[in-house]
């Protein structure tokens, strides 16, 4: 896994925030809170995670979304830090699951024919409209074809030989035109698990994480 500070000003406050498969610090290096670091994690070929970037702070927000939802509860599980709020978004802890997560189907075929293709049609069924994949385009990832579907294999791979794991959000955002994530199979697994927050959106929107991410969302990290 690569941990990166996309903002270091030794604020006492931390946005930790573990992005989706293929995802890389171009795609989320947007400009946080005041009074915020910002950590970012991505690239999933392995699950090795540096604690001591989180010692020091105060407060944390934890921000996951897609399998970074599943890696981030993989990860932290079992580990006592500071949060202000755990936020999920577009994601669940069976990522996949026929009613849970993506259906084990589509995930093992999309493995299966993985392509350059394959990962434009992926992109486009992310984003759902094309103002949302121009948004995408302007500051999409710059990893190849092969990294990626590496990424994906070992996110197979871990995920069949893991338990799903023990840990607990404070809320799950819900697009409920995500496509990847169905909204139905998100709904399924948090009822009764968390505050469900469905909202009008792909399972990508470049303006939420922009707000989610300067804090600008009203009241996402407020809690009630």
């Amino acid at each position: 896994m690569i941990q990166r500070f996309i903002k270091k000003e030794n604020n006492p406050a931390l946005l930790l925030f573990f992005a989706g498969w293929g995802a890389d610090d171009s795609l989320f290096k947007l400009p946080a809170e005041t009074g915020y670091d910002y950590l970012l994690c991505y690239d999933y070929r392995n699950l090795d995670f540096d604690y001591t970037l989180l010692q020091g702070y105060s407060s944390i927000r934890l921000l996951a979304w897609s399998m970074g939802v599943w890696v981030a509860s993989q990860v932290l599980q079992g580990k006592d830090f500071p949060y202000q709020m755990k936020l999920a978004v577009n994601g669940t802890l069976l990522p996949i699951d026929d009613g849970q997560g993506i259906p084990e189907a589509v995930f093992s075929g999309t493995l299966a024919r993985f392509s350059e293709q394959t990962l434009v049609r992926f992109r486009r069924r992310m984003c759902g409209s094309v103002e949302e994949v121009k948004a995408f385009l302007a500051h999409h990832p710059y990893r190849s074809a092969g990294e990626l579907r590496e990424e994906l294999a070992a996110l197979a791979e871990t995920v069949a030989r893991s338990d799903m794991p023990c840990f607990l959000w404070d809320r799950a955002v819900v697009g409920l035109r995500d496509k990847i994530f169905l909204a139905d199979n998100q709904m399924s697994f948090w009822k009764g698990k968390t505050q469900l927050l469905p909202r009008d959106m792909e399972h990508y929107d470049d303006g939420f994480f922009a707000a989610c991410i300067s804090g600008k969302e009203d009241g996402l990290w407020i809690k009630r």
